[in-house]
């Protein structure tokens, strides 16, 4: 009964528009030690249901690295996910993160900015205690889904508007959103602040769908005038949706 009135579409990036199957394509040690690097996120990421767990697991699997247990396991809402290992509090993240943990990217900010630019999405990896500094920082790629630039099109067509919500980095979102033809990016943005972007759009008059598919876009599914789930998604994006596709 409303989505046939929808007059805005806003989808989530990875996993929605693109295949969700990112990959490590570069990798920066502070010290140059890239498997201890690699070591340490893969023990983070371990259990995580995250696409960017799944990539750094399965470029620690492609050099044969072995994944140690975290002790203290915290997932960050928006920002990463936090862990002890060998009596060190490691936490792995976004540029956010970065920045209330008060560190700065020092002799890596040129390298964050060059990958940024190429549309990749940024992890920086720090030490928190015993003393806080960066460690190392990945930049992961993904693929645009089959359809994507056509499915966007088609709403284009029709004279529905297309947002794109994102908490990935400004570089990365703009260039999915030029390459799909999306006419407003919203990047950066925390979970809750999803939904507050959704209802922002309602109350200018927008009827409005919300297309995602994981755990940080499901209050933006509930809150949408319709939320749309992909099946390949999470359970609780799928429960928080009217449709699932």
């Amino acid at each position: 009964e409303r989505a046939h009135a929808v007059t805005v579409v806003a989808f989530d990036k990875t996993g929605t528009l693109t295949s969700g199957r990112p990959r490590v394509v570069h990798l920066h040690a502070v010290d140059g030690d890239e498997a201890e690097l690699l070591r340490q996120a893969g023990a983070l990421q371990r259990g995580s249901e995250h696409p960017l767990a799944r990539a750094v697991l399965d470029e620690c699997a492609e050099r044969q690295l072995q994944v140690p247990d975290i002790r203290a396991s915290q997932a960050l809402g928006g920002r990463g996910i936090a862990g002890e290992l060998d009596g060190r509090r490691l936490t792995l993240g976004n540029r956010r993160m970065l920045e209330e943990q008060g560190l700065q990217p020092g002799a890596l900010a040129a390298q964050a900015a060059d990958w940024e630019a190429e549309g990749r999405t940024l992890s920086w990896l720090i030490e928190t205690a015993p003393q806080a500094r960066v460690l190392g920082l990945f930049a992961f790629g993904d693929t645009l889904k089959d359809g994507a630039a056509a499915g966007v099109a088609a709403l284009q067509r029709r004279g529905i508007h297309t947002h794109l919500i994102s908490g990935d980095n400004r570089g990365s979102a703009h260039s999915v959103a030029k390459q799909l033809g999306i006419e407003q990016v919203h990047a950066e943005v925390l979970p809750a602040d999803k939904a507050a972007e959704v209802a922002r759009l309602k109350a200018g008059g927008a009827v409005v769908a919300m297309v995602g598919d994981g755990i940080n876009d499901a209050p933006a599914l509930a809150a949408a005038d319709v939320g749309i789930a992909m099946g390949t998604g999470t359970d609780v994006a799928i429960s928080s949706a009217q449709v699932t596709l």
